[in-house]
């Protein structure tokens, strides 16, 4: 997940420069809104993943091998 937003945060950096005329009320490379938009990405991220692995984490494996 922090590469993918490493990642994507490097791609809107060099897309700026081409979407800079679309841009309005705010500068190409502001950085609250950068930092705003990872911090978003990163926190439904980490729910995103938490949350399944939680509810596999109360399963009993043994159970449910004999299941299926």
């Amino acid at each position: 997940m922090a590469a993918g937003v490493l990642l994507g945060a490097g791609v809107s950096l060099w897309v700026t420069q081409f979407a800079a005329a679309l841009l309005h009320g705010i500068e190409p490379r502001d950085r609250v809104t950068l930092f705003g938009a990872a911090l978003t990405l990163a926190i439904v991220g980490v729910f995103a993943g938490w949350l399944p692995a939680s509810c596999a984490a109360r399963l009993d494996p043994a159970a449910v091998l004999r299941e299926s």
